[in-house]
Formats: C-alpha cells, sequence, structure tokens
C-alpha cells in the first residue's frame, strides 16, 4: 500500500476524549503539567469527540476507535505513536516520557483493524508521528526535534529503505524540550502541490525544497499560529479539516482553491494545542498510482 497525505481519506484510528481524559479528576491532574492551556471540560471534550467523528463520517471517513487505558490526557493525539508506511505501522519510542506507553496499546490494536506492524522504534531512538510527513508516496519529510532525534529517524529510515526517500528537517528549538512542537505544526499538505505553511518557524532549507519540487505555499498568519492555524488535515486533495476560527487563515486557504470544513475543538484541540491531524491516525488513503506501464 502506497502512501499519502493528501488522496482521499478513507479511514482514520481516533482515540475518545472520554478513554484519553477518563474523568475530570484526571483532568485536573494532569493538565498543568502537560502544560495545557486551561482545564478540558470533560462533558464537553466528549461532545467535541463525537462532532468530530460525525465531521468524518460525514466527508466519507470511516472512523475507528483506539481501545481505554490510561495513558493520559495526550494519548487523544493519536498520530504521535505510530507511523503508517507502504510496508505497515512502525510504532514510535515517544520523545515525551509521559507518553512512553503509548505505542505498546497499538501493537495490540493494529492486529485487528488488519494493520501490519512494520517494526519498532528503539532506544537510543525517538520517533513521533507528528514528526512525519508524507511529499508523495516515495518521500518522506521527517522533522528532527525535542521528540524525534537522529537515531530514531536513521531507524525509520532503515524501516522503509527500499522504496522511500527520507528527508531529514532540522526543526528550530522555539519553546525548548517540554513544549508541543513537531515538523507539522508548521507545514500541512494540501493537495499534491499545495502546503499551508507558517514561514517563521519552518526551517529556511526546507521551505526552499518545498517550493524547488513545485509546491505553492500558503502562508499562515502570525496572529493564527497559535490557535493552530497551520495544523489542518487534507480529507482529499484542496479540501481541508480545520479547528473553528482562524478566519484568515481560512480566507487565504480559500483563495487557494481549498474546501475548509471547520469543527469545535476548546477542549480537545486548542487547549492542548492538538489540531486534526494531531487527533486521527491515517489507516487508509484513496492512493490513484495511475496507469500501469508494460
Amino acid at each position: 500500500m502506497y502512501q499519502s497525505d493528501v488522496s482521499p481519506l478513507r479511514r482514520v484510528l481516533m482515540k475518545h476524549a472520554r478513554d484519553a481524559f477518563i474523568t475530570p479528576g484526571r483532568i485536573a491532574e494532569q493538565w498543568k503539567n502537560l502544560q495545557y492551556s486551561g482545564a478540558p471540560d470533560y462533558e464537553v471534550a466528549c461532545w467535541e469527540s463525537d462532532a468530530l467523528a460525525t465531521l468524518l463520517e460525514e466527508l466519507g471517513v470511516i472512523v475507528e476507535w483506539v481501545a481505554g487505558g490510561d495513558l493520559g490526557l495526550d494519548s487523544i493525539y493519536v498520530r504521535d505513536a505510530s507511523v503508517v508506511t507502504n510496508t505497515g505501522a512502525v510504532l514510535c519510542r515517544m520523545g515525551k516520557e509521559s507518553r512512553t506507553l503509548e505505542p505498546a496499546a497499538y501493537a495490540r490494536e493494529y492486529p485487528e483493524l488488519g494493520v501490519h506492524i512494520r517494526g519498532v522504534i528503539e532506544t537510543p531512538g525517538t520517533l513521533e508521528g507528528g514528526d512525519v510527513m508524507w511529499l508523495d508516496s516515495e518521500t518522506l519529510a521527517v522533522g528532527r526535534s525535542h521528540r524525534t532525534n537522529a537515531a530514531g529517524i536513521l531507524q525509520l529510515r532503515e524501516f522503509v529503505a527500499d522504496s522511500v526517500e527520507v528527508l531529514e528537517v532540522p526543526l528550530p528549538d522555539w519553546k525548548g524540550p517540554g513544549d508541543v512542537f513537531h515538523l507539522m505544526s508548521v507545514v500541512s499538505p494540501l493537495a499534491e502541490d499545495l502546503m499551508l505553511v507558517y514561514s517563521p518557524l519552518l526551517p529556511g532549507s526546507f521551505r526552499r525544497q518545498l517550493l524547488d519540487r513545485g509546491f505553492q505555499l500558503v502562508e499562515v498568519p502570525n496572529g493564527e499560529f497559535e490557535s493552530l492555524g497551520c495544523n489542518v488535515l487534507a480529507v482529499a486533495p484542496c479540501v481541508a479539516l480545520a479547528v473553528d476560527g482562524n478566519s484568515e487563515t481560512r480566507r487565504r486557504l480559500e483563495a487557494a482553491g481549498v474546501e475548509v470544513h471547520t469543527y469545535l475543538g476548546i477542549e480537545i484541540s486548542t487547549k492542548g494545542y492538538g489540531g486534526p491531524t494531531c487527533l486521527t491516525r491515517t489507516l487508509e488513503r484513496e492512493i490513484d498510482r495511475g496507469p500501469e506501464l508494460s
């Protein structure tokens, strides 16, 4: 199976707020240490999870739910614990210590979902899915960050070596190791030739690579970066899912020909700094490889 971050989305994995947040008491215990901007409201968060899943289903996406398990509030951001490659899922080794138990949950879940496990990132490597993005089915961009180190990238490169070029993207320090900052904090694919970017924190060398590869870049304004303006999920080419708000980013997306769908995500997205790409792990997209050559 070939991978993409923009082809028509067919199946995703999510974790419901009730299974990540567990109880209001669990939220009260954890949110400050996890550097959330505020304590999520449990009941509203559960409603937001349901509404987001319903919207995805209306857009033609099958939503699979990962099982429970008290793994912390951050476990709602299911993209980070694994990477789905052309030959199966690679289970990550999380760079954030509070999330170290999450990948093991997918070792149990994926076989039941028909997802082959290609391998596991092992110490001293660290890798988080938010740092991994498909430019096309043969090119994988991986951010080297506080969450993803050189050893983790090397192991991922070995898992995909036969078919995929891996581009390492050194990310800026920004707010330090405790902050949520991945490659996909500053770039989101929209179509095969279109990207949403926040250029002030996007490494210049990688920005030039995108332009050299023929990508048109839609720029997120300064005032909408920290409100998740740059974190959008491509449901299909030029069809994007975004957290509600960020009106100027939406205007720029629509001016570039992107159809934008929004969801209310104050409790499940804004407070934990995780947008729709973070809340979903792509399992299947519809990939058109074009006519076979004889």
